[in-house]
C-alpha cells in the first residue's frame, strides 16, 4: 500500500513538473516597453519660432535734391539730436533752374504741408489714447487690490498703457519727422529761388529726430540723385521683435499673449509680449522647398532695459510664444498617444500588462498633452507603443 502512494505521488511530482515546465515553455514572453508617469501640473502650449529685433521707428534721410554730397562725418552708432547737422549737398545748378525743379519743390511743400497736420492729428488722437489707458489701468489696479479684477485683466489693462505710451512717443516722432520734411521742402524752394538769382546752392541735410545713426548708407563724396537715401535714424532703447509664424498658429496667437526670449546671448531669457498679429500673410519657401504661408508677430520688450542694453537692430532672438496655459492640468506625453477611430487611446501598464483605454485629449503641446478624461495622475502608460502591442498584452519596462 505504501509502495502505491509512494508510486503515485512521484507520478503526480513528474506530471506538475512538466506541465510547469509546459507551461513556461509556451507561456507569452512580457514585451518590452518604455513607460511614463501621469503626472498633474502646469500645461503650456507654446509657439516657437526665430525672431530679430528691430528698431521701431526707423527714419531714412535721403538726399532732396540732385547734386554732389559732401563725405558724411557721421558713423553708425553716434548720437543726434534733432536739427544736427547730417550731410551738405552742392546741388547741381541744372536741376534747380528748370520749370520743372520749380513745380516739384512747390508740391513738395505742399505735401509736406499735408503730412505735418496728419501727424499732428495722430498725436492728438494718441494722446487721448494714452489718457484713457492710464485712466483704466488706474481703475483696474484699484479693482484688483480689492480682489474685484483678475491679474490677467490688470496685465491687459498695463500692457495697453505701455503700449500706449509707445504710440504717443512714435506719434509724437512721426510729426519731428514731418516739420523735418517741410524743413526740407521749403529749402528746397529756397535753393530754387537761389540758383534762379544765382545765389549759393550749398544745401543742408538736417536730423529729422534724435536717436541715433543706425546705418550710413553713402559715406565718400558722390554724386547723387533726389530722394538718394544717406543714412538710417533710430532709437535703439525703443526695440521690438518681429517673428514669422504659420498662419495655422499664428490665429491661436493673441495680443498680449506672454513670450520668452531664449539664446539671444545674455545670462538670462527675457520676456515680452505680444502687440500685433499682422492681417496679411507672405508666401516664403522652406528649406526643403515647400511653399508655407506665414505672418509676422510683432512683440514688446517688457523686461527692463537694463537687462537687454547690449541688444541692437537686427539681432537673432527665439521667441517661445505662450498661446494656452493651465494650471493643475493632467498631463501625457504626446508619444503614449495614438489614433483610435475618431479619437485617442493610450495604452496604461497594470500588474505588468498593457490595457488600451480610450482618452479624451483637451490640448496638444508639442511634447505633453492635456487629458481632460481617461487617465488619473500617477498611472503608467507605454511611450513610443509598440506596432505589436495589443490590449492585455504582458509587458516589461525598459526603465
Amino acid at each position: 500500500m505504501r509502495r502505491q502512494l509512494r508510486r503515485a505521488l512521484i507520478a503526480t511530482a513528474v506530471l506538475l513538473a512538466l506541465g510547469s515546465g509546459l507551461f513556461l515553455a509556451f507561456r507569452q514572453r512580457p514585451v518590452l516597453v518604455e513607460t511614463e508617469q501621469v503626472v498633474r501640473g502646469r500645461f503650456e502650449a507654446v509657439v516657437e519660432e526665430d525672431g530679430r529685433t528691430r528698431v521701431r521707428d526707423r527714419y531714412v534721410v535721403s538726399a532732396p535734391v540732385a547734386g554732389r554730397v559732401l563725405r558724411l562725418g557721421a558713423r553708425a552708432g553716434d548720437a543726434v539730436a534733432h536739427g544736427d547737422l547730417l550731410a551738405e549737398i552742392l546741388a547741381a545748378p541744372s536741376a534747380l533752374l528748370s520749370p520743372r525743379a520749380r513745380r516739384e519743390a512747390e508740391e513738395r511743400v505742399g505735401a509736406a504741408e499735408a503730412m505735418l497736420q496728419q501727424a499732428g492729428i495722430l498725436v492728438e488722437r494718441a494722446a487721448a489714447q494714452q489718457a484713457q489707458a492710464a485712466a483704466d489701468a488706474t481703475r483696474v489696479r484699484a479693482l484688483h487690490a480689492r480682489g474685484a479684477a483678475p491679474l490677467q485683466q490688470l496685465e491687459r489693462a498695463e500692457l495697453t498703457e505701455r503700449t500706449a505710451a509707445r504710440d504717443m512717443l512714435a506719434a509724437e516722432r512721426r510729426r519731428h519727422a514731418a516739420e523735418h520734411e517741410l524743413d526740407q521742402a521749403r529749402a528746397l524752394l529756397a535753393s530754387v529761388d537761389a540758383a534762379e538769382e544765382g545765389g549759393p546752392e550749398r544745401r543742408e541735410v538736417r536730423a529729422p529726430v534724435a536717436g541715433r545713426v543706425l546705418r550710413v548708407l553713402q559715406e565718400s563724396e558722390a554724386v547723387v540723385a533726389t530722394g538718394t537715401p544717406l543714412l538710417e535714424l533710430g532709437d535703439p532703447a525703443e526695440l521690438e521683435v518681429v517673428v514669422d509664424v504659420l498662419t495655422m498658429e499664428a490665429v491661436g496667437i493673441t495680443p498680449g499673449a506672454p513670450v520668452v526670449f531664449d539664446r539671444w546671448g545674455g545670462p538670462a531669457p527675457l520676456e515680452g509680449r505680444v502687440r500685433l498679429v499682422e492681417p496679411g500673410a507672405f508666401t516664403r519657401v522652406s528649406a526643403l522647398g515647400v511653399e508655407e504661408q506665414r505672418v509676422w508677430v510683432v512683440i514688446d520688450l517688457v523686461s527692463p532695459r537694463e537687462r537687454w542694453v547690449t541688444l541692437g537692430d537686427g539681432f537673432r532672438v527665439d521667441a517661445r510664444i505662450t498661446v494656452e496655459a493651465a494650471e493643475d492640468a493632467v498631463l501625457v506625453p504626446v508619444s503614449a498617444l495614438f489614433r483610435r477611430g475618431a479619437g485617442w487611446a493610450a495604452f496604461v501598464v497594470a500588474d505588468g500588462v498593457a490595457r488600451e483605454r480610450r482618452v479624451e485629449v483637451a490640448r496638444r503641446a508639442a511634447r505633453s498633452a492635456m487629458i481632460s478624461t481617461g487617465l488619473v495622475p500617477g498611472e503608467t502608460v507605454v511611450v513610443f507603443p509598440p506596432t505589436a502591442l495589443a490590449d492585455g498584452t504582458r509587458v516589461s519596462s525598459a526603465r
